[in-house]
């Protein structure tokens, strides 16, 4: 599959890649999906069960620095990544050489609900947003973590051909925050 993005370079490109390839390891464990996809839009939702209770998974997903891949910034380093967990707060990247402004905080209930809205990605240059709805719930001796990204939008060639490459870099992301919610290390543990 290769998909043509304006304005996108060879090195975003090899990381989407990469990244529905990771998806492939947390979509057995998470059910990674894409729900819909249409030309002018679509939903990609996941779940997946964390060992840890929802108080460190809510406190694990407000440093994004700790446990966002920094090949999928702006600036290449997950350290320049903050989340300000509050109504029109940020999901910003700040580092000397620029910034972005990824999303913004919609919605906020500590501990259970964040919904943030904006353009993650190649989508800043198009015209096309959208809205990411995290949910933790208590379940047995751990959290559920659920999370749904729905776009809309006008992107040549149609957003339908987005959706995949999309749902695997998120799959990734979260992914990564349930192993830092648990371990500490967003790293997949290698087998000794």
């Amino acid at each position: 599959m290769i998909l043509r993005l304006p304005f996108c370079g060879v090195k975003l490109m090899k990381r989407m890649v990469l990244a529905l390839a990771a998806s492939a390891l947390f979509a057995g464990q998470a059910g990674a999906a894409v729900v819909d996809a249409q030309p002018h839009g679509f939903k990609v939702a996941a779940s997946a069960r964390i060992a840890a209770p929802p108080r460190k998974v809510w406190a694990a997903l407000s440093t994004p620095g700790g446990w966002w891949n920094g090949d999928h910034s702006w600036f290449g380093k997950a350290s320049n990544l903050s989340l300000d967990l509050k109504p029109g707060g940020c999901f910003c990247e700040i580092a000397a050489e620029g910034g972005a402004l990824h999303m913004l905080v919609s919605y906020v209930k500590p501990g259970e609900e964040l919904r943030l809205w904006g353009a993650l990605g190649p989508f800043q240059t198009l015209g096309a947003g959208g809205g990411l709805t995290i949910r933790l719930e208590p379940v047995d001796q751990g959290t559920k973590l659920s999370w749904a990204y729905t776009v809309g939008g006008y992107v040549p060639g149609g957003l339908d051909k987005l959706a995949p490459a999309v749902d695997g870099v998120l799959a990734e992301q979260f992914g990564r925050l349930g192993r830092y919610a648990q371990t500490g290390s967003p790293d997949v543990a290698e087998a000794p």
